[in-house]
Protein backbone atom coordinates (compact mmCIF):
# COMPACT_ATOMS: atom_id res chain seq x y z
CA UNK A 1 0.00 0.00 0.00
CA UNK A 2 1.33 3.75 -1.14
CA UNK A 3 0.48 7.08 0.09
CA UNK A 4 -2.32 7.81 -2.23
CA UNK A 5 -3.82 4.53 -1.69
CA UNK A 6 -4.06 5.58 1.84
CA UNK A 7 -5.04 8.85 0.90
CA UNK A 8 -7.47 7.61 -1.14
CA UNK A 9 -8.62 5.11 1.22
CA UNK A 10 -9.39 8.10 3.87
CA UNK A 11 -11.31 10.38 1.33
CA UNK A 12 -13.98 7.12 0.61
CA UNK A 13 -14.56 6.37 4.36
CA UNK A 14 -15.23 10.02 4.97
CA UNK A 15 -17.23 10.13 2.12
CA UNK A 16 -19.13 7.32 3.17
CA UNK A 17 -19.41 7.95 6.76
CA UNK A 18 -20.99 11.03 6.19
CA UNK A 19 -23.34 9.44 3.61
CA UNK A 20 -24.18 7.07 6.58
CA UNK A 21 -25.28 9.79 8.89
CA UNK A 22 -27.09 11.82 6.34
CA UNK A 23 -29.11 8.86 5.29
CA UNK A 24 -29.78 7.85 9.18
CA UNK A 25 -30.48 10.99 10.62
CA UNK A 26 -31.58 13.52 8.25
CA UNK A 27 -33.94 11.77 5.81
CA UNK A 28 -35.12 9.28 8.74
CA UNK A 29 -38.80 9.85 8.31
CA UNK A 30 -38.78 8.54 4.81
CA UNK A 31 -36.72 5.05 5.59
CA UNK A 32 -37.05 3.91 1.74
CA UNK A 33 -36.21 7.05 0.22
CA UNK A 34 -33.06 7.12 2.74
CA UNK A 35 -31.94 3.53 1.84
CA UNK A 36 -31.81 4.41 -1.73
CA UNK A 37 -30.20 7.44 -1.70
CA UNK A 38 -27.32 5.82 0.32
CA UNK A 39 -27.39 3.25 -2.33
CA UNK A 40 -27.29 5.71 -5.27
CA UNK A 41 -24.51 7.84 -3.53
CA UNK A 42 -22.36 4.98 -2.17
CA UNK A 43 -22.07 3.79 -5.02
CA UNK A 44 -20.02 6.49 -6.68
CA UNK A 45 -17.07 4.63 -5.31
CA UNK A 46 -16.60 3.56 -8.55
CA UNK A 47 -14.99 6.32 -9.59
CA UNK A 48 -12.42 6.13 -6.91
CA UNK A 49 -11.75 1.99 -8.31
CA UNK A 50 -9.39 3.34 -11.14
CA UNK A 51 -6.58 5.92 -8.65
CA UNK A 52 -5.98 2.44 -6.37
CA UNK A 53 -2.40 1.18 -6.91
CA UNK A 54 -3.93 -2.81 -6.57
CA UNK A 55 -7.54 -4.62 -6.49
CA UNK A 56 -6.38 -5.99 -3.36
CA UNK A 57 -6.46 -2.53 -1.39
CA UNK A 58 -9.86 -1.97 -2.38
CA UNK A 59 -10.81 -5.74 -1.34
CA UNK A 60 -8.88 -5.23 2.18
CA UNK A 61 -9.50 -1.80 2.43
CA UNK A 62 -12.64 -1.01 1.57
CA UNK A 63 -15.37 -3.76 -0.06
CA UNK A 64 -14.34 -6.47 2.13
CA UNK A 65 -14.69 -4.36 5.26
CA UNK A 66 -17.95 -2.94 4.18
CA UNK A 67 -19.86 -6.38 3.30
CA UNK A 68 -18.61 -7.25 7.08
CA UNK A 69 -20.52 -3.99 8.26
CA UNK A 70 -23.54 -4.29 5.88
CA UNK A 71 -23.96 -7.71 7.61
CA UNK A 72 -23.43 -6.44 11.04
CA UNK A 73 -26.39 -4.50 10.38
CA UNK A 74 -28.44 -6.87 9.46
CA UNK A 75 -30.95 -9.24 11.45
CA UNK A 76 -28.87 -12.07 10.77
CA UNK A 77 -26.01 -10.51 12.47
CA UNK A 78 -24.88 -11.94 16.17
CA UNK A 79 -24.64 -7.38 16.99
CA UNK A 80 -28.08 -6.04 17.48
CA UNK A 81 -27.59 -2.42 15.79
CA UNK A 82 -30.49 -0.72 15.56
CA UNK A 83 -30.76 1.09 12.44
CA UNK A 84 -33.41 2.71 10.31
CA UNK A 85 -31.58 2.52 6.65
CA UNK A 86 -31.39 -1.52 6.28
CA UNK A 87 -34.60 -2.03 8.16
CA UNK A 88 -36.47 -0.09 5.59
CA UNK A 89 -35.87 -2.53 2.99
CA UNK A 90 -34.71 -6.09 2.14
CA UNK A 91 -32.59 -7.60 5.32
CA UNK A 92 -29.66 -8.65 3.30
CA UNK A 93 -29.98 -6.31 0.22
CA UNK A 94 -26.98 -3.86 1.18
CA UNK A 95 -24.99 -6.60 2.01
CA UNK A 96 -25.07 -8.37 -1.17
CA UNK A 97 -24.93 -5.03 -2.50
CA UNK A 98 -21.28 -4.82 -0.51
CA UNK A 99 -20.46 -7.92 -1.44
CA UNK A 100 -20.75 -8.94 -5.08
CA UNK A 101 -18.61 -5.51 -4.95
CA UNK A 102 -16.26 -7.69 -3.40
CA UNK A 103 -16.61 -11.16 -5.12
CA UNK A 104 -16.05 -9.08 -9.04
CA UNK A 105 -13.27 -7.46 -8.22
CA UNK A 106 -11.41 -10.98 -6.53
CA UNK A 107 -12.87 -12.55 -9.66
CA UNK A 108 -11.50 -9.75 -12.54
CA UNK A 109 -8.51 -9.48 -10.43
CA UNK A 110 -7.34 -13.64 -10.89
CA UNK A 111 -8.21 -13.31 -14.71
CA UNK A 112 -6.45 -10.31 -15.44
CA UNK A 113 -3.33 -10.65 -17.16
CA UNK A 114 0.00 -11.08 -14.86
CA UNK A 115 1.22 -7.72 -15.24
CA UNK A 116 -1.89 -5.75 -14.90
CA UNK A 117 -4.35 -6.86 -12.12
CA UNK A 118 -6.62 -3.79 -13.21
CA UNK A 119 -7.10 -4.82 -16.51
CA UNK A 120 -11.00 -5.37 -16.28
CA UNK A 121 -11.61 -2.92 -13.23
CA UNK A 122 -13.73 -1.42 -16.03
CA UNK A 123 -16.04 -4.76 -16.14
CA UNK A 124 -17.03 -4.17 -12.46
CA UNK A 125 -17.79 -0.57 -12.56
CA UNK A 126 -19.98 -0.96 -15.57
CA UNK A 127 -21.52 -4.46 -14.07
CA UNK A 128 -22.13 -2.34 -10.82
CA UNK A 129 -24.03 0.42 -12.37
CA UNK A 130 -27.55 -1.38 -13.08
CA UNK A 131 -27.96 -1.68 -9.25
CA UNK A 132 -26.02 1.53 -8.10
CA UNK A 133 -28.00 4.18 -10.41
CA UNK A 134 -30.73 2.00 -12.37
CA UNK A 135 -32.20 0.17 -9.62
CA UNK A 136 -31.91 3.62 -7.32
CA UNK A 137 -33.57 5.94 -9.22
CA UNK A 138 -36.03 3.15 -10.35
CA UNK A 139 -37.51 2.30 -7.10
CA UNK A 140 -37.55 6.29 -6.22
CA UNK A 141 -39.25 7.07 -9.63
CA UNK A 142 -41.81 4.06 -9.04
CA UNK A 143 -42.69 4.56 -5.76
CA UNK A 144 -43.77 8.21 -6.66
CA UNK A 145 -45.01 8.03 -10.13
CA UNK A 146 -45.75 4.25 -10.90
CA UNK A 147 -49.17 3.61 -11.99
CA UNK A 148 -48.67 0.32 -14.08
CA UNK A 149 -48.21 -2.24 -11.92
CA UNK A 150 -46.55 -5.63 -12.48
CA UNK A 151 -45.99 -8.71 -10.00
CA UNK A 152 -43.24 -11.50 -10.74
CA UNK A 153 -42.51 -13.78 -8.33
CA UNK A 154 -44.38 -12.21 -5.64
CA UNK A 155 -42.51 -9.16 -6.17
CA UNK A 156 -44.47 -5.91 -7.28
CA UNK A 157 -42.88 -3.86 -9.75
CA UNK A 158 -43.80 -0.71 -11.96
CA UNK A 159 -43.57 -0.06 -15.72
CA UNK A 160 -42.11 3.21 -15.22
CA UNK A 161 -39.97 2.01 -12.68
CA UNK A 162 -38.18 -0.40 -15.16
CA UNK A 163 -38.23 2.00 -18.18
CA UNK A 164 -36.23 4.32 -15.71
CA UNK A 165 -33.91 2.05 -14.90
CA UNK A 166 -33.28 0.84 -18.32
CA UNK A 167 -32.59 4.73 -19.49
CA UNK A 168 -30.54 5.64 -16.41
CA UNK A 169 -28.66 2.09 -16.67
CA UNK A 170 -27.77 3.30 -20.47
CA UNK A 171 -26.79 6.40 -19.74
CA UNK A 172 -24.84 6.48 -17.06
CA UNK A 173 -22.98 2.84 -18.62
CA UNK A 174 -22.19 5.23 -21.13
CA UNK A 175 -20.97 7.94 -18.83
CA UNK A 176 -18.91 5.50 -16.69
CA UNK A 177 -17.32 4.09 -19.95
CA UNK A 178 -15.96 7.55 -21.12
CA UNK A 179 -14.92 8.62 -17.92
CA UNK A 180 -12.87 5.35 -17.40
CA UNK A 181 -11.43 5.38 -20.55
CA UNK A 182 -10.37 9.12 -20.13
CA UNK A 183 -8.26 8.45 -17.40
CA UNK A 184 -6.41 5.55 -19.46
CA UNK A 185 -8.23 2.59 -18.17
CA UNK A 186 -7.29 0.09 -20.83
CA UNK A 187 -11.23 -0.22 -22.44
CA UNK A 188 -12.19 -2.20 -26.06
CA UNK A 189 -13.56 0.05 -28.34
CA UNK A 190 -17.03 1.93 -27.40
CA UNK A 191 -20.06 0.08 -28.88
CA UNK A 192 -23.64 1.83 -27.49
CA UNK A 193 -25.47 -1.33 -28.85
CA UNK A 194 -23.51 -3.66 -26.34
CA UNK A 195 -24.14 -0.98 -23.61
CA UNK A 196 -27.96 -1.06 -24.93
CA UNK A 197 -28.48 -4.21 -24.68
CA UNK A 198 -26.77 -6.11 -21.39
CA UNK A 199 -28.83 -2.94 -20.14
CA UNK A 200 -32.13 -4.14 -21.37
CA UNK A 201 -31.04 -7.61 -19.68
CA UNK A 202 -30.19 -5.85 -16.72
CA UNK A 203 -33.30 -4.24 -16.30
CA UNK A 204 -34.98 -8.04 -17.01
CA UNK A 205 -33.03 -9.23 -14.90
CA UNK A 206 -33.86 -7.05 -11.77
CA UNK A 207 -37.84 -7.59 -12.46
CA UNK A 208 -37.16 -11.43 -12.13
CA UNK A 209 -35.31 -11.16 -9.32
CA UNK A 210 -36.77 -10.63 -5.66
CA UNK A 211 -36.13 -10.28 -1.92
CA UNK A 212 -32.59 -8.15 -2.64
CA UNK A 213 -31.72 -10.93 -4.22
CA UNK A 214 -31.25 -8.27 -7.53
CA UNK A 215 -28.01 -6.89 -6.38
CA UNK A 216 -26.55 -10.13 -6.60
CA UNK A 217 -27.98 -11.41 -9.83
CA UNK A 218 -27.75 -8.53 -11.58
CA UNK A 219 -24.27 -7.04 -11.42
CA UNK A 220 -23.16 -10.46 -11.66
CA UNK A 221 -25.10 -11.30 -14.93
CA UNK A 222 -23.64 -7.64 -16.16
CA UNK A 223 -20.53 -8.82 -15.71
CA UNK A 224 -20.35 -12.11 -17.58
CA UNK A 225 -22.58 -10.44 -20.67
CA UNK A 226 -19.84 -7.41 -20.60
CA UNK A 227 -16.77 -9.73 -20.43
CA UNK A 228 -18.36 -11.95 -23.28
CA UNK A 229 -19.37 -9.67 -25.41
CA UNK A 230 -16.49 -6.88 -24.99
CA UNK A 231 -13.31 -9.00 -23.90
CA UNK A 232 -13.80 -13.11 -25.72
Amino acid sequence: MIFTDILALIVVYIYVILIFIVSEFVLNTRPEVSRKVLHIMVGNMIFAMPFFSSTWVMVLGLTLPASIGTFLLTEYSPIKIENSITESGHALGLFFYAAIWTILIIIFTLIAPANDPKFYIWIVALAIVPMVYGDGFAALIGQKFGKLKYTVFGGQKSVEGSLTMFVITTVMSVFVWMVFASIGCAMPEFNIVYIILISAVATVCEALSYGGIDNLTVPALTSILYFLVAVL
